[in-house]
């Protein structure tokens, strides 16, 4: 790596200390920035124009699926590695919908995270060991038309509410975008739980997403190349190049 310059985003003070003197460390990346909510991120990286943005998922203000997609239709040269403690599905296709362009877990080791600044910077993708493998096959899966079930039983709020639940938003934040109030998001969540006999949230999620909702026109992992290599559970992260071609 040769001045990769990087902008924190993470709520918690000691974590953006600790990375911070990490990739110091390295002697080849310049951390120009440091956000403590998704809007002072998405800020910083119109002002700083960072090469990536460590992004963690869950702060206040705005959440970083949310500053996620706005940054990368901002500015989609920015690379964005989102760097969490969450691997459900729930929390990473989101992500990836976004124009994440890779998704580190915080057990990463300095190395790991080193290569994935270093990849992402080039424009390329990396994921976690175990992470890799479901999103091989949930880009597979999203490359090939998939008709899904087209919910014929909710009404068009419902739709609506459940098309920006597949984005992985809050209620709140529902709410804003469609110009309703978070209780009628609430009603309508719950109308939804019931008429699609979903046990929760997560799972309304991931009909959605099964369904082919909340795709936005974004690319699954940004300008980069897609996910390539075996995907298993051991070794270190999965990385492709930025020249490689998308799976069939």
């Amino acid at each position: 790596m040769e001045g990769v310059r990087v902008l924190i985003a993470d709520d918690q003070e000691i974590t953006r200390s600790g990375l911070k003197a990490l990739l110091a460390s390295a002697g080849t990346v310049e951390v120009v920035g440091e956000a403590r909510d998704g809007a002072e991120c998405v800020a910083l990286a119109d002002e700083l124009q960072p090469d990536v943005v460590l992004m963690d998922l869950r702060m206040p203000v705005l959440n970083g699926i949310e500053a996620t997609r706005r940054i990368h239709r901002a500015q989609p040269h920015v690379g964005i590695l989102v760097l969490t403690v969450f691997a459900d599905d729930t929390s990473v296709f989101p992500a990836i919908r976004a124009g994440a362009r890779g998704y580190l877990l915080k057990d990463a080791s300095r190395d790991e995270l080193l290569l994935a600044v270093e990849t992402v910077a080039r424009g390329g993708a990396i994921f976690s060991p175990g992470i890799a493998q479901k999103v091989m096959a949930y880009l597979t899966a999203s490359s090939r038309p998939a008709p899904g079930p087209d919910f014929a039983e909710l009404t068009g709020r419902e739709r609506a509410v459940l098309e920006q639940l597949a984005l992985g938003l809050s209620n709140a934040e529902i709410a804003a975008r469609l110009g309703i109030s978070p209780k009628t998001v609430s009603n309508n969540v719950s109308n939804v739980l019931s008429k699609l006999h979903a046990a929760d949230r997560a799972r309304l999620m991931l009909m959605a997403l099964e369904a082919g909702m909340g795709r936005g026109g974004e690319g699954a992992a940004g300008e980069g190349g897609p996910v390539s290599g075996s995907g298993g559970d051991a070794g270190g992260p999965v990385a492709t190049s930025p020249d490689e071609d998308p799976p069939d």
